[in-house]
């Protein structure tokens, strides 16, 4: 029998929605792509030129897409955190069926909302949390589903966004002011929270969270350094975050996330653009507000405690399990130091240990054959008959918000959140046609 072919609109078409249409033209017959939405013509081309669909249409805008009516089976999703909500609530109610790139708002009751209309069309839905379909977490998740540490007791985990990229997304970039985009506990860790709870298999009751943006401030600044680091700044030759950098050595991967034209410009046509570009200015005289570190103290059903810190300085992910049986550790850190992904330790001494060698390819290298096993996970929920509740749907990744933005809310109040009480909260305050939904 010939394999179904889903048609796909993608509505933002900037480095994610690229990601994921290279991935999806890899699968031949799978995927078609046939329109595009961006105000940003370079970017609908760069999609239309993926899709090798002579039929492609594209456009200015998600409204103007959407304003055509259902052009295809799905949607992808992918523009800012802030401009989620409106084209996905119109997408299912004109019976698309999406991909969203996480979060799925950077408004607790919008996510709630796209939840229940998800629920109130029948829509599929897949949120973009990559790392549930990588192959490292995948063996977590089975190791701790065969009993091998017996029941689980308390975690920790961590996640290390990187210096370079804190500065590149959370000081100079899309996400450095909270207000006008997410806090960072929501739009870097949402996928954390999400694994921890999908490991666990269990919801969080309650949360505490502490965190402060301490280094990026003008405080820390070098002595004379002026606004941009292209109007001779007396660090230029030793600062690590010297945006000239973008012209040299991190040219890859990060500037084609930000310039349109990064591939093919020359060094003095970069320097140009950074003189005006936000990417340009001195990371200690930014506008930034997120957060460069935050830990959480969590409690979920049953009893099962854990912590969580993110930190813009360090590297990667690490997590630690905790069972009646024995223990789980693995991440970045241990295979930098002992060469094995996953350590497995009983607590009669038997140890065993992983190493994740099979590793599709494509995407962001960063998110370990994540990119790729969410594509090949999208098709099958697509065509299968019924929505999955194995998959990262909207409704199943509620919770994961639910527990980013209760985190926020904790740090902000300076109190313990009754996650329950916050979820009721919100939903007393937010109006929306989807309301009556969400209270049941």
């Amino acid at each position: 029998m010939k394999a179904k072919t889903i048609s796909v609109a993608v509505i933002g078409c900037g480095e994610r929605s690229r990601i994921y249409s290279d991935l999806m033209m890899r699968h031949k017959g799978r995927f078609k792509i046939v329109a595009g939405a961006d105000p940003v013509p370079e970017r609908v081309e760069a999609i239309r030129k993926t899709s090798g669909n002579p039929g492609f249409v594209g456009f200015t805008s998600a409204e103007a897409l959407l304003g055509k009516g259902r052009l295809a089976d799905m949607a992808i999703i992918g523009t800012q955190d802030a401009y989620h909500y409106e084209p996905c609530r119109k997408a299912m109610e004109l019976g698309y069926d999406v991909l969203l790139e996480k979060p799925i708002s950077n408004n607790l009751g919008e996510v709630l909302s796209l939840g229940a209309i998800a629920e109130q069309h029948n829509r599929k839905g897949m949120v973009c949390f990559v790392l549930r379909y990588t192959p490292f977490y995948r063996k977590v998740k089975a190791l701790i589903d065969s009993g091998v540490i017996g029941e689980v007791v308390t975690f920790a985990a961590q996640e290390g966004v990187e210096a370079w990229h804190q500065g590149h997304s959370f000081v100079r970039g899309h996400w450095s002011v909270c207000e006008k985009s997410s806090p960072m506990i929501v739009a870097k860790c949402c996928h954390d929270m999400d694994i921890i709870h999908w490991l666990l298999g269990k919801r969080c009751k309650k949360m505490s969270s502490y965190g402060s943006l301490n280094y990026f401030t003008a405080d820390n600044a070098p002595n004379g350094a002026p606004a941009r680091c292209t109007d001779g700044c007396p660090a230029d030759k030793t600062c690590m975050y010297n945006a000239k950098r973008y012209a040299g050595d991190k040219r890859f991967p990060w500037l084609p996330q930000i310039f349109d034209h990064a591939h093919t410009a020359t060094e003095q046509e970069i320097l140009k653009w950074l003189k005006k570009s936000p990417w340009g200015r001195c990371v200690y005289r930014c506008d930034n507000t997120a957060v460069d570190h935050q830990s959480l103290s969590m409690e979920f059903e049953g009893g099962v405690t854990g912590v969580f810190t993110m930190t813009a300085f360090d590297l990667g992910r690490h997590i630690e399990i905790y069972g009646t049986k024995g223990r789980i550790k693995g991440g970045e850190f241990h295979k930098k130091y002992t060469g094995k992904d996953i350590w497995v330790e009983t607590h009669d001494g038997k140890a065993m240990s992983y190493n994740i060698d099979d590793i599709p390819a494509g995407g962001n290298d960063a998110h370990g054959g994540g990119d790729a096993g969410i594509i090949e996970a999208l098709y099958n929920e697509m065509t299968a008959p019924r929505i999955s509740d194995g998959s990262s749907s909207l409704n199943s990744s509620v919770h994961s918000h639910l527990m980013a933005f209760a985190a926020e809310e904790s740090r902000l109040r300076k109190e313990m959140i009754d996650i329950d009480e916050f979820k009721s909260e919100v939903l007393t305050g937010f109006n929306s046609p989807a309301r009556e939904i969400m209270m049941a």
